[in-house]
């Protein structure tokens, strides 16, 4: 049987640095996440013309993380928060080919700024600015390195994540300023912090479509090796 071939989409940046001129990036421990649970990972360039003929070559879709944020017009705010950065072009191809893939049913899995694109493209509004929205929020942007665990979850009993990671609490990683506001038709809210925030949701009538908003990648607990494996696994 071949492997399932997993897109992933890139991060973009502005000449400097690496290269002079502009790059995409995406940190290795995505790719071996995926190709530990069993897929073939597949890098996805930002061409929102060319999403379809990108989804006629993936079994499944991985929309990655990243320090930008969606733009608020995009799901209805008029207002934009001061600490609010944009990446317009790799916005503009995540959401086409997000709703490529679930127009296709095809499993999708979005991680940190992913799980956000995913909730906007669902019908979802966004916390700008969580330390200006949540009273006694924790400190979601970690101090401490990213491979290790920024605070605990706690897993919704009777969801596909719960169902998947087989706890119901999670420690992870944290590295985010905003966060999932509402719960919109279709979509189930499957983790929260301790202080409230959504960590987590999916969609149920969708053969698989999970957000998280930590970084399984980083494989800091076993539940997060099985969020891999169950994605890898609906892909084949």
């Amino acid at each position: 049987m071949s492997l399932p071939v997993i897109g992933l989409t890139l991060d973009a940046e502005k000449p400097g640095g690496y290269s002079k001129f502009p790059w995409y990036a995406v940190r290795e421990n995505y790719c071996a996440a995926v190709s530990r649970a069993g897929g073939l990972p597949m890098l996805l360039p930002h061409e929102p013309e060319r999403a379809n003929d990108y989804l006629d070559t993936i079994d499944g879709l991985i929309v990655t993380g990243g320090a930008f944020d969606v733009d608020p017009a995009i799901f209805g705010d008029k207002t934009r928060h001061e600490k609010v950065t944009t990446k317009d072009r790799r916005t503009q191809f995540e959401l086409a080919v997000a709703r490529g893939a679930l127009e296709r049913d095809m499993p999708v899995l979005g991680i940190c700024g992913g799980q956000q694109l995913l909730h906007v493209v669902l019908g979802g509004k966004l916390i700008q600015h969580i330390p200006d929205e949540v009273k006694n929020a924790l400190k979601h942007e970690q101090p401490n390195p990213r491979d290790e665990p920024g605070h605990e979850v706690e897993i919704v009993p009777g969801t596909m994540l719960h169902k998947v990671v087989g706890t119901t609490k999670l420690k992870v990683n944290s590295a985010h300023h905003q966060a999932a506001k509402d719960m919109p038709r279709g979509v189930v809210v499957n983790a929260r912090a301790p202080d409230g925030v959504i960590e987590g949701m999916e969609a149920p009538r969708y053969r698989f479509c999970l957000g998280v908003q930590w970084h399984p990648e980083f494989s800091i607990s076993p539940g997060d090796d099985k969020i891999f494996d169950a994605f890898v696994a609906a892909c084949r």
